[in-house]
């Protein structure tokens, strides 16, 4: 869902020359600036590699719900997943910005009594250690999608049916906890743009970084 909105933001944007989608289904949008890979290994980029060069940023939106997963299964979904292209896109763009949509209550100190917090923790404590231009974490909370984005997670999907009356009066009442599929898409490209002094990017520094990306574009 947050992949969705961050590709509108990005072939709407005029500075961004050419956007690459990696996944194992396409995206069935039609645009001049877009180039799709379906790949169904996600776990190794090997065969495409040649393909992955000279990107100045990467907007790693791909993950899973942890209900009712079993901690290495999780694993392997997040920490592993996520790895794979990370290492590999560090190696072939040193210079590449990378952010990572990670989630509200991810527990850094691996410690923590959540199973889902300890995984996206350790995650992003690995991202932080690779060698690129820089690295940021987005952390949202309440995610209202817009544009007539779905998420492609039925329970999600349901939910929202419930949630869509509510979730606009709850972006203006607290417009630091709701973000929603363009605001996000906004936040990662002003900070693929023009960084961020956090890299841990709770849900109100996301607003912050809406609002300068607005600000830049008005």
């Amino acid at each position: 869902m947050v992949g969705q909105g961050v590709l509108r933001e990005c072939l709407r944007d005029p500075n961004i020359n050419l956007v690459l989608t990696v996944g194992r289904t396409a995206t069935h949008v039609s645009n001049s600036k877009l180039r799709e890979i379906e790949h169904a290994d996600l776990w190794n980029y090997g065969a495409i590699e040649t393909e992955l060069t000279g990107f100045d940023a990467c907007f790693f939106c791909l993950g899973v719900s942890s209900g009712g997963m079993k901690p290495g299964a999780y694993a392997h979904m997040t920490f592993d997943l996520t790895m794979a292209a990370a290492q590999t896109l560090c190696r072939l763009n040193p210079e590449m910005v990378f952010t990572y949509v990670t989630g509200a209550g991810a527990d850094t100190t691996e410690q923590g009594s959540s199973m889902w917090a300890r995984v996206k923790g350790r995650t992003e404590n690995a991202l932080l250690r690779l060698p690129f231009k820089a690295a940021y974490m987005f952390r949202p909370g309440v995610i209202r999608p817009l544009h007539g984005i779905r998420s492609k997670t039925p329970a999600y999907r349901i939910g929202y049916v419930f949630m869509a009356p509510v979730l606009p009066f709850l972006q203006w009442a607290f417009p630091a906890a709701v973000a929603t599929t363009e605001t996000l898409g906004l936040a990662m490209i002003e900070v693929a743009k023009h960084g961020s002094p956090k890299s841990i990017l709770e849900a109100s520094d996301i607003l912050v970084l809406t609002r300068a990306a607005k600000g830049r574009a008005a």
